[in-house]
Order: structure tokens, then sequence, then C-alpha cells
């Protein structure tokens, strides 16, 4: 009795209840899951049969200030295909880590302890891109595979984040989007979980997986499997609770 009592004096207190981002899934037919922590939350959802995760919470990344959102879709493509569009300005910084890292170090290789986004920026070229001259100057792409790469962005995608630039990155967060061991990502740095912000995002990414699978010969637009219309697709069917869990 006494430690039972113990454990409940000793809880910490409940955090934000995020009723706004609770309705926002109901009302899309979405499924909230609360952290165990009471610091974040994920959100499954899918388009079509194909599962989506949103999580936002604490972040995984250094170059992340408070707190996170991420988006991941898994899209069977092939794990030779790895490609990062990143916010100029945070591409600049993690070149400028990288570079102090191994000139005021010992240090002589990229080991696995090196953010994915690090290691891509020194092991793969910058690759040039057709879009809105604001669109090349704020996001820089690399990959290994340059041709893929810049058919991703061109059209679509880049016409998507140059709305976007007027909207949730208007005030330029670090950002990243990749294409990584078959599967899409998002992630950027979002204080607070406001639901008008991470419905523009969750558009943009429906849009880089779209456009991903066209790339890859995976799905089409307008291909019965993976239907869209605008920024409702992605409103469809619910995935599992815990798609694997790629980061």
């Amino acid at each position: 009795m006494l430690d039972a009592f113990k454990k409940l004096i000793s809880r910490p207190a409940p955090g934000p209840e995020w009723r706004e981002v609770v309705e926002w899934a109901k009302h899309n037919k979405l499924k909230y899951k609360r952290e165990a922590e009471g610091e974040g939350f994920v959100i499954s959802g899918g388009m079509e049969s194909k599962p989506w995760r949103l999580e936002w919470g604490p972040p995984q990344r250094q170059y992340i200030d408070g707190h996170e959102l991420r988006l991941r879709m898994e899209l069977g493509l092939s794990h030779n295909l790895q490609v990062l569009l990143i916010s100029q300005a945070l591409l600049e910084n993690l070149e400028r880590q990288a570079f102090e890292r191994f000139t005021e170090s010992t240090q002589t290789v990229i080991d696995g302890n090196t953010p994915e986004e690090m290691r891509w920026l020194a092991m793969f070229p910058k690759v040039p891109y057709k879009a809105a001259r604001e669109v090349r100057s704020r996001f820089g792409l690399v990959s290994s595979a340059q041709a893929e790469a810049a058919s991703w962005v061109e059209g679509a995608l880049a016409k998507q984040l140059e709305e976007s630039l007027a909207g949730f990155l208007k005030s330029e967060p670090p950002f990243v989007l990749m294409l990584l061991r078959g599967r899409a990502y998002l992630r950027m740095q979002l204080p607070e979980p406001e639901v008008a912000l991470m419905t523009q995002a969750v558009g943009l990414f429906e849009v880089a997986v779209l456009q991903a699978l066209r790339v890859a010969g995976v799905g089409a637009e307008g291909s019965p499997d993976w239907h869209t219309t605008g920024s409702t697709a992605w409103q469809t069917q619910l995935g599992p609770e815990d798609p694997p869990k790629g980061r």
C-alpha cells in the first residue's frame, strides 16, 4: 500500500493534452497515441493501403532544438536510391561542423555515429535541379543517383516546396526530406505541434512520396494503387499502429 502511494505521488505532472491535435486526428480518422513519457505523440495514417507514421516530440538530431516533427513511410524503393533534400542554412551548418570535426581532431574517417545527413554531404555530389530560383537558393540536393534525384524534385515537388516557403517553411527551420533504405522521410524543427503546420507538412510529404514512386517506377499518379486527391489522399486508410522504426 505504501509503495503504491509513493508511486502515485512521484509520478510526473501530466503534460499538455494537445486537444487540437487529437481532434484533428479524430476528424481525419487517424490513429493518435501519446508517448509514454508524455513528451510527444505518434499519429498513424496512410495513403490507401500504405501506412505512414508521424511523430512529434524531443529531437533525435543535435541540429534540431526543442522539438521536431518526423514523418516516414515504407515505399519498397531500391536501397541504392539515396537522396537528401536539405534546407540551405542547415546544409551549410552541417558542412561547417563536418569540416571542424575532421580538421580539429584526429578523426580521419566518417563513422557510423555521424548523422546520415552529414555523411551524405561529405560522400555524395550536389545535384543541380530545375525549380524556381527561390527554391534552388533555399534547398540543396545531394544524391548517389543524380538523374533520379533531380527528377524527384523537379515538377510537382518543386512547386510544393515553393508554396511551402510561404507557409510552414517560411521561418526556414532545419528541414530535410530523404529517400533512404526504401523509405521516404521528413524531419524538421517544430517547436509546437500546430495543426495547420502539420497539415502542410503532411501535404508536402505526400507529394514527395508520389514523386519518388514515379521516379522509381513503383507507382504513378492516377494509378489504382496510389490514387491521390491533392491534400486529402493522406487522410484515407489507417496503417498499423507501430510500423517498422527506421530512422
